[in-house]
């Protein structure tokens, strides 16, 4: 995966929490650890999207739509 080199402005705080990590060995360097937190914040995000769009989902509607043509096929299908 290719990288690309950017320039951030952190709080003095948040940068001695990463230091702390670090020098833990939690990560190799600053970079990685910026580079995994901001990776796991936009999961995180792209998680909670994808809920909200299924909360929008009427579960009777979808049960009806999978269920869909099913008790024509059922016939169609060979016994266990």
């Amino acid at each position: 995966m290719s990288t690309s080199k950017i320039a951030i402005t952190l709080e003095a705080e948040t940068l001695k929490r990463i230091d702390r990590l670090v020098k833990k060995r939690a990560f190799p360097n600053r970079s990685r650890a910026i580079q995994e937190a901001v990776k796991e914040k936009l999961e995180r995000i792209e998680r909670s999207r994808l809920a909200r769009e299924c909360a929008k989902l009427d579960p009777k509607f979808e049960q009806a739509v999978a269920e869909e043509g099913m008790s024509e096929e059922q016939g169609r299908w060979p016994e266990y």
